[in-house]
């Protein structure tokens, strides 16, 4: 069980599928990824299992943990404690000493449950983590909007504006978290004010984007009085609708639907090849928001944490 030396290990690290694969040369060379946060279990050639964990540029701790493979393919019917005796070694190694564990990300099939060999794989994979102290934290929506769908026309009943400021937008975010559906949010708020949540957000999210800021809109009554706000914007790998929000007092009128179609006619005017979102498998309205302006729910996410 060790870490890979380095770029010229990637096919090896790649034995075992899974739909990151494709990112990983891209994310080392970008220093998103570091050869000695990418962890392997051995058996000669044969990859057992694999970790690795992801960060932004420039970061000396890992930030998520978004690899963690056993091979399917192999009877072994201990395939499941390798795969905890490699997490645990690369975890020891990875991470500092008493310093909180990244949270776990997973890409899977909408339907992952319904299939038995995929529910297995997942289910093995999520044995792993909650033998070493994990817990499900919430199960994600991912979602994708294609430019061959028609481009929302506006609905006329909204007129829409640049954001002024980070302070502006950090305001109406802390506005928005009343009555949230979001766990992360939701979580967020056990600990810290609502400004605080907000803020930090922002700083350790939303201010990094170097997509145009122009971009951003904030939704408004023909009065001027805000009624919510979306954050088109691009990550590292796609177009995406980052924050989408309807504030607490316009809530149950239907304006959801006219601010996130006017954040998806931002995107596609950039000519981009596809917008994605995410939203929780939970948060419903948001979710069949969503659903009404065409975009399609291609993948689920797991995310565990520890404690």
């Amino acid at each position: 069980m060790r870490p890979i030396t380095g770029r010229e290990e990637l096919d090896l690290f790649s034995q075992l599928p899974y739909v990151l694969n494709e990112e990983l040369a891209d994310d080392l060379a970008a220093g998103r990824r570091r050869p000695e946060w990418m962890w392997l279990a051995l058996r000669g050639d044969r990859v057992l299992a694999r970790a690795a964990w992801w960060s932004r540029p420039g970061s000396d701790a890992p930030r998520v943990l978004d690899v963690l493979d056993v091979d399917d393919s192999a009877s072994d019917p201990d395939r499941v404690d390798i795969g905890v005796r490699l997490l645990r070694a690369a975890m020891a190694a990875t991470l500092p000493s008493g310093s909180p564990r990244p949270e776990y990300s997973r890409f899977v099939p909408p339907d992952w449950r319904e299939n038995a060999r995929t529910r297995q794989s997942v289910e093995d994979r999520m044995t792993v983590l909650e033998r070493t102290g994990a817990r499900l934290f919430v199960e994600r929506l991912r979602l994708e909007w294609r430019p061959e769908l028609a481009t929302p026309e506006p609905g006329g009943r909204l007129v829409f504006r640049r954001i002024h400021d980070a302070g502006e937008l950090v305001f109406l975010m802390a506005l928005a978290m009343d009555g949230t559906l979001d766990a992360h949010g939701r979580d967020d708020l056990t600990r810290m004010s609502v400004h605080e949540a907000a803020a930090r957000h922002y700083e350790d999210e939303l201010a990094r984007y170097t997509s145009p800021r122009d971009w951003w809109r904030i939704a408004a009554l023909p009065t001027g009085e805000p009624v919510g706000f979306v954050l088109p914007a691009r990550n590292d790998y796609n177009p995406i609708i980052a924050y989408l929000a309807v504030l607490p007092a316009h809530r149950g009128n239907g304006y959801i639907d006219d601010i996130l179609a006017e954040g998806t006619r931002v995107l596609a005017e950039q000519d981009v090849p596809r917008i994605r979102a995410s939203t929780d498998l939970g948060n419903v309205p948001m979710a069949n928001a969503f659903r009404r302006a065409g975009y399609v729910n291609f993948q689920r996410e797991i995310n565990m944490t520890w404690s």
